[in-house]
């Protein structure tokens, strides 16, 4: 099975000779679910443009179905929400279909498949009946249901998330993880998140990424692990009662 995106011995950074992610590789397959953590500062945010096209490597390559062109694989992004996306004055489901510009284009009309489209998947995620209302009256979770909907409207095989539990609460922390694995029967995803314990439960693989990344094919991490690869991350240990072993990094 050939990987959906490929990343080898990747260089990147925003200053010429001081880069950020260093010696980077990384092969993403249909159907993965992999964790990226690591510090504040260490490359994730970086790891995700590379990945998106929107930074190029200083050196090394990434590769989508074999071809040098993002544009050739279908990826959905849902960046991290913060509270200026409430002011602006659009109905939910015209946010919705705003996913399918990067097909459409800005001035061609949406057709009512594709907006019966956008009402099966607010309805997916139990927001059916907000499809007329304004994005400013939503809660932050429910604009980041929205959100998840535009991302995915356009059938990602990639679907790329950066903090995706930033100003949303505890019930739908959980509901979003379910939807996500629901979600992941049809599409590969990367997730972005500093809480470990919650997404041990959900995440098949994990992606430590300090400047460099070491990919555990697990979605548990040993303290043998922690100690040969100095990834900076809490250690989880599951059983009845789930809890937090912390390991000095």
């Amino acid at each position: 099975m050939e990987p959906i995106i490929k990343l080898s011995d990747v260089y990147a950074g925003y200053t010429p000779n001081k880069a950020v992610l260093k010696q980077v590789s990384l092969d993403v397959y249909p159907n993965d679910f992999i964790g990226i953590i690591g510090p504040n500062g260490g490359g994730k945010s970086t790891l995700l443009k590379v990945i998106l096209g929107l930074l190029q490597p200083f050196s090394g390559t990434i590769e989508y179905y074999n071809q040098q062109d993002y544009t050739k694989v279908n990826l959905g992004y849902l960046p991290q929400l913060n509270n200026n996306d409430k002011s602006f004055p659009i109905k939910v489901i015209d946010v919705v279909l705003s996913g399918l510009m990067g097909k459409k284009g800005m001035i061609k009309s949406y057709t009512s498949s594709e907006k019966e489209q956008a009402r099966q998947l607010l309805s997916f995620v139990k927001l059916d009946n907000y499809a007329n209302s304004a994005i400013g009256a939503l809660s932050g979770g429910q604009m980041q249901r929205v959100y998840l909907c535009r991302a995915i409207i356009n059938s990602p095989k990639v679907l790329i998330l950066d903090e995706p539990n930033n100003f949303v609460d505890k019930q739908f922390e959980t509901e979003l993880y379910d939807l996500l694995k629901e979600l992941n029967k049809k599409m590969a995803i990367l997730l972005v998140s500093h809480d470990v314990g919650i997404i041990s439960a959900f995440i098949k693989t994990i992606a430590c990424v300090n400047e460099t990344l070491h990919y555990h094919k697990t979605n548990k991490i040993s303290e043998e692990m922690l100690k040969t690869y100095h990834c900076p991350i809490e250690l989880i240990a599951h059983g009845h009662v789930p809890h937090r072993v912390l390991h000095n990094h």
